[in-house]
């Protein structure tokens, strides 16, 4: 006797997959039956861990992928790579998919559907940008190319397109590859997640690395040589040679099939759900990972935000729900930590623009201390800063700048942000303390008190 039920996922790595493993360990192969599409060459891998692995952190790539489609179809899950949707039919209860190997289409019905498309990286519609010797890294096909573009290329000359999380890790992967880096970002300065203060810190640690930073400055078009490749990248105002480039502008959801399929969208073009990652509108279709838009716990508002670890947790909702279980996801205070080279990257909730956006009132307060004791080998220095609402004093943000042992320090903030503490309340958190490890106060427990009296004297 066959299946009562079948799950269609449209895509293959975390969300989706997370998705349909869940669901499969609620109900077994006679119960339901799980088939997902995806249309590249590997599944379940991580994105996120591409850039350590072009700078040769992560020497093999099969370590970048958690579970391969034959142990999914160990799993009773028909897993079809290099299988492409290509239009979702709500009312039909149907997907059309076509093999990118043959071409050919079928359509597959649905009882259940888990929309899992990912995002797209930004790709400015500019002259010569589909060079060769221009890259994108999303995926580990676009990982590949790049290091093989590395490997063939004799000159040692990058530009990075772009300073968010992506940019700046890809500018530590080059310079470790020999090569002199330049990166190109619109902003006022690197890291546009945090605020320009502590972003111009990171601008000036890059620079003392030897990378060249340019801002305030967007690229123009890609100038290429007589032989077709890239040579150089031009702005308004100069031309800064290159032998490889490498976009990291950023993602956008993709949500060319759910527009089309008439699934409704918010303000930044992420699929909207409820609690229970279900489409809203739509009780048999569910959605998660860098294709919807969640709540922002601080702000109380609707946001994009593309991580491998929201992923994970959504597609562990869906295949709790989907899957004749329950489970929700509440939402996100925004926390994000990376490096470039020694120095550490991080912040979760909000920075002064959208606490303004939101009409929130708040002060700030910033303070520099050390990774440990002063006076024990290896303390390191680092950046903090808080942001609090005026009055209440309620934490709402708070980014970290410093050196070993300073970016998961953020994760004390992000407890404080979601269980809705005052900084008045943090500095009474009672935080572990050894000279290794901490001064006696926290830097974090530090900035707590300063931001608490910057609160009270603006009460």
């Amino acid at each position: 006797m066959g299946a009562t039920e079948r799950l269609v996922v449209i895509g293959g790595d975390a969300a989706g997959m997370s998705a349909a493993s869940q669901a499969r360990r609620m109900k077994g192969p006679d119960e339901l039956e799980i088939v997902a599409f995806e249309r590249g060459h590997f599944s379940s891998y991580s994105a996120c861990g591409i850039p350590y692995w072009v700078s040769g952190d992560v020497t093999d790539r099969a370590e970048l992928v958690a579970r391969t489609p034959k142990e999914h179809r160990e799993r009773a899950i028909d897993l079809r790579m290099r299988t492409e949707v290509t239009e979702i039919d709500v009312a039909g209860g149907r997907v059309r998919s076509r093999d990118l190997e043959s071409g050919a289409e079928s359509w597959t019905g649905y009882d259940k559907l888990v929309v899992a498309t990912g995002a797209r990286p930004v790709r400015p519609d500019l002259p010569g940008i589909g060079a060769p010797g221009v890259h994108g890294v999303q995926t580990l096909d676009d990982g590949q190319a790049l290091l093989d573009s590395l490997s063939r290329t004799e000159g040692r000359r990058a530009v990075v397109v772009g300073a968010g999380y992506i940019g700046v890790e890809m500018a530590e992967a080059l310079l470790k590859h020999g090569y002199e880096v330049t990166l190109v970002d619109r902003g006022e300065q690197p890291m546009a997640t945090l605020d320009p203060d502590m972003g111009r810190l990171v601008h000036q640690a890059m620079s003392g690395m030897g990378i060249t930073t340019v801002s305030r400055t967007a690229v123009t078009k890609i100038l290429t040589g007589d032989d077709g490749r890239v040579r150089a990248v031009a702005t308004d105002s100069a031309e800064h040679p290159a032998d490889i480039v490498v976009l990291g502008i950023g993602v956008e959801p993709e949500t060319t099939l759910a527009r089309a399929a008439g699934l409704p969208l918010g303000h930044h073009g992420g699929l909207l759900t409820d609690l229970s990652m279900r489409v809203r509108g739509h009780e048999n279709i569910w959605a998660g990972g860098d294709c919807v838009e969640v709540l922002d716990l601080v702000s109380g508002r609707e946001r994009h935000v593309p991580l491998g670890t929201h992923a994970n947790k959504h597609g562990q909702v869906i295949g709790a729900n989907a899957g004749g279980g329950y489970g929700t996801f509440p939402g996100v205070v925004g926390t994000a930590v990376s490096k470039v080279c020694d120095l550490e990257i991080a912040r979760t909730g909000l920075r002064e623009k959208d606490a303004r956006a939101v009409g929130l009132q708040y002060v700030t307060a910033t303070i520099e201390s050390t990774s440990r004791a002063g006076y024990f080998p290896g303390a390191a220095a680092m950046t903090v800063k808080m942001l609090a609402e005026r009055r209440t004093g309620r934490l709402l943000g708070v980014q970290i700048v410093g050196r070993e042992g300073a970016g998961k320090r953020v994760d004390v903030a992000a407890v404080a942000l979601t269980a809705g503490m005052t900084v008045e309340q943090m500095t009474a958190l009672d935080l572990g303390y050894a000279p290794p490890f901490s001064p006696v106060w926290d830097p974090v427990l530090v900035a707590a008190r300063k931001a608490s009296a910057a609160v009270r004297a603006g009460a």
